[in-house]
């Protein structure tokens, strides 16, 4: 196991028995566990992230503390886009579009301001770090 598996274990430990919240780097913190498919495996892959609620949607960052490629999850999305978050004590499904243009970067800005560490990130690496809205579904009344 990797030391990052390791450390996103921990986290999400305690984000269940703590019904969503934890202490450390994160904090107060927005937080959610997302629960994406392998897109090579298929198979269920949880990753604890910060969120910024958009209008009743959570927007994602695929920061990746600044590497030079995007994180697993995200290529998991973009393949498939259906997804369950838990938020707090409650269990959504969602799905996942990449963001553009003003909103992508409207939504960046206002992360950056509010957590400058992203904006750390944003100085460790040439890409441009994507924005991810996870949309709730919509459930028939």
């Amino acid at each position: 196991m990797s030391a990052t598996n390791n450390w996103n274990d921990k986290i999400i430990e305690e984000f269940r028995a703590n019904e969503g919240r934890v202490g450390g780097n994160f904090a107060g913190a927005p937080l959610l566990l997302l629960h994406s498919t392998g897109a090579k495996t298929g198979a269920e892959r949880v990753s604890p992230m910060m969120y910024r609620d958009v209008d009743g949607a959570f927007a994602v960052f695929a920061s990746k503390a600044g590497a030079p490629t995007n994180p697993a999850w995200f290529h998991n999305l973009v393949a498939n886009p259906h997804a369950r978050v838990e938020v707090g004590t409650q269990t959504l499904a969602v799905t996942a579009r990449v963001a553009t243009g003003d909103e992508r970067s409207t939504i960046w800005e206002q992360q950056r301001a509010d957590y400058p560490g992203f904006a750390d990130y944003e100085g460790r690496t040439t890409r441009e770090i994507p924005v991810v809205i996870l949309e709730p579904a919509v459930s028939a009344a």
